[in-house]
């Protein structure tokens, strides 16, 4: 196992040298409630609550990153590093787990005892190597996942390990015995609640762990107890761990989807997205397959990380694997119940990597395609399968032909170096934004993402020179980019921008293409992001953009229902800074607190416009409300520059920007 830890750490070591990618700008490169000045208490709960990728924050997750940064700055290297120390904690874990995983299901099916610990260090050691999980480690922001599955498996491991306490019992509440039994539901509950709750500060994916636990307890422990005397030949039921799992599981699911039904069947749930509730099925059948095959025999192809040129399913013969595809998935939740006696590693592999996609892969609107989603679902799919493939396991009265152990073999073998190999060579490629970008570019040439990476790569590595070779490589994957009809508009913000800040003639095309994707489809992120970017460039002078072009492209977007409150508020930074229409600035300003209350931003520019105007009876009451959402100082700093600005404004009509 130690020597599947090296190989590990030394297999990731040349992509630590990479640098931050796609979403780890907005949320850690962007993100200024991240990179604190200082470890004080308002400073951390500020950066605590400054994560805009999840509306439950995920706290525990950017407080590691403000961790890294007053250590290390804004270096990816280190936080790179972090991931893999997390990935290496995890592996260990993992190895842990598959141990006493393998362990009890000798009750089941005969296994050598010394060989159960080499089983589990395979299982281990393969599933730290798998290609689909280096995403996990190299991708700086899904430390969120792989920190939320840290606290995912110690607590499987907490609940096993109170399990098997629970199996001594004794009638006698003065013995030993039956303290142990108690102590070890204690244990289990214990670990399902503190691990979960601490799980969910990382990232939403925690929740699933009292569902892993079940599925661990209904294929190897059967929700029975012990028989009190050895003449007892009945089993009992465990009635605490069947109202541990209802109060804790089952309760909890009722409530939630009670809770997202209603408002998952209403079709505006979906206005953002390029499909419906039906047709996310359809396609995450297919998806989920892939998810196996890109696990266990995965090709650079497959593995390319941008997936937005995945076909949806429109019905079960379009496209026509949607149907096998489903089927496939039927005869798998199958193939649990038949191994469940006679094979339960396969049975119980089985139902967590299924178990794994219930979060992510069934009725919330979330992106179809995401590789890091099987950071946990992969363990499964090795718990299945390894030991399968291991020779020796059984001390039945047959043994297996020799050429058959030696296929077996041989068959694990090549799986573990061809994860190896693969996970190597893609760990090479995040070692620099460029080979990342030319890498994934040639692995997913169907994707606007991809496109868009690879030209906004070669325009970082321009400098804006107009003269340098960079420059004029970037013009042809952004226009590949622009062209494809699911793109958002951010190849024409690149190209817009690019040649904006090295003063080269616009296109109009380009802005003609982009206003009309954004009056074809409500607004996405990236969409947003890049009237974001377009807007900071006009507001300090560093772009010359038609106005008109830009109003048009700012009424695109808002032109449909609901629109969200960071484009009203970009909308209204764009008018107060580069129209000088505060008239305007204010009333989108406006829009965008009551749009997102919650959202303290928003708040702040609002007072610091009102001041500007000399609304300070208008700005003291919105100063008010703003402090009453002041949670552990994290707003005193800005609290007290406010009340600073309202107090020395006592005169209206100032041209300050806000």
């Amino acid at each position: 196992m130690i020597l599947g830890l090296a190989l590990t750490a030394a297999i990731y070591w040349p992509g630590l040298s990479g640098s931050f990618f796609f979403d780890d700008n907005p949320n850690i490169v962007d993100n200024k409630g991240v990179q604190p000045t200082d470890a004080s208490l308002p400073s951390l709960i500020n950066a605590a609550l400054s994560s805009p990728s999840s509306e439950f924050k995920r706290p525990l997750s950017s407080l590691t990153f403000a961790a890294n940064y007053l250590l290390t700055g804004l270096d990816p290297y280190w936080m790179k590093l972090t991931n893999l120390v997390i990935h290496l904690l995890n592996g260990w874990l993992v190895f842990l787990l598959a141990r006493a995983l393998i362990a009890l299901a000798q009750r089941a099916v005969t296994i050598e005892t010394q060989r159960t610990g080499v089983i589990a260090a395979l299982i281990a050691c393969g599933w730290m190597l798998l290609p689909i999980n280096l995403t996990g480690v190299l991708y700086v922001v899904q430390r969120m996942e792989s920190l939320a599955n840290l606290f995912v498996l110690m607590g499987l491991i907490g609940y096993v390990a109170g399990r098997k306490l629970m199996l001594t019992q004794s009638n006698n509440p003065f013995s030993s015995q039956f303290r142990s039994d108690w102590g070890g539901f204690g244990i289990c509950a214990a670990s399902l609640a503190i691990f979960t709750l601490i799980g969910l500060l990382a990232k939403e994916t925690a929740v699933m762990l009292p569902l892993y636990a079940f599925l661990i307890e209904w294929v190897l422990f059967g929700f029975y107890r012990r028989p009190i005397t050895p003449s007892q030949n009945t089993h009992l039921r465990e009635w605490r761990l069947i109202s541990l799992y209802t109060i804790g599981l089952l309760i909890p699911l009722i409530v939630g989807l009670a809770w997202l039904l209603p408002s998952l069947l209403r079709p505006e749930s979906w206005a953002t997205r390029n499909f419906t509730l039906s047709t996310r099925l359809l396609s995450e059948a297919r998806i989920v397959v892939d998810y196996i095959i890109w696990t266990l025999l995965p090709t650079p192809h497959a593995l390319s990380f941008y997936h937005d040129n995945f076909v949806i399913s429109t019905g079960l013969w379009h496209p026509w694997t949607t149907l096998p595809c489903i089927l496939i998935l039927v005869a798998m939740a199958g193939l649990v119940l038949v191994l469940r006696q006679r094979r339960p590693l396969a049975s119980l592999g089985i139902a967590l990597f299924l178990g794994a996609h219930l979060l992510t892969a069934t009725i919330l609107p979330l992106e179809l395609v995401y590789e890091h989603r099987n950071y946990f679902a992969s363990f499964g799919l090795l718990l299945a399968v390894v030991p399968l493939l291991t020779t020796g396991l059984s001390r039945q009265a047959s043994q297996p032909a020799q050429g058959f152990i030696l296929a077996r073999s041989t068959t694990l073998a090549t799986l573990l170096l061809l994860w190896t190999f693969e996970t190597a060579i893609t760990a090479i490629a995040w070692s620099s934004p460029l080979s990342l970008a030319e890498t994934l570019a040639t692995r997913a040439p169907g994707s606007p993402r991809a496109e868009y990476e690879l030209g906004r790569t070669y325009i970082i590595y321009s400098h804006y020179d107009p003269s340098s070779p960079f420059t004029a490589m970037a013009y042809a994957p952004l226009e590949r980019a622009a062209a494809l009809p699911d793109s958002s508009i951010l190849p024409q913000q690149a190209l817009i921008f690019m040649n904006s800040r090295m003063h080269l003639p616009l296109k109009d095309a380009w802005w003609t293409s982009m206003i009309e994707k954004l009056k074809s489809r409500p607004p996405g992120v990236q969409d947003e992001s890049s009237l974001g970017a377009l807007t900071d460039c006009a507001r300090d002078h560093d772009c010359d953009l038609p106005p008109q072009h830009m109003i048009d492209a700012y009424l695109a977007a808002l032109s449909h229902p609901n629109p969200s409150a960071r484009l009203l508020a970009m909308y209204g930074d764009y008018a107060w800074n580069v129209l000088d229409d505060r008239d305007l600035g204010v009333r989108m300003a406006e829009k965008a607190v009551k749009a997102d209350p919650s959202e303290t931003t928003y708040r702040i520019t609002l007072i610091r416009m009102r001041v500007v105007l000399g609304q300070t009876s208008e700005a003291m009451c919105g100063y008010q409300q703003l402090a009453l959402m002041n949670v552990g100082g994290r707003l005193d700093q800005e609290l007290k520059s406010l009340l600073d600005m309202i107090e020395a404004h006592s005169q209206p009509a100032s041209t300050t920007k806000p």
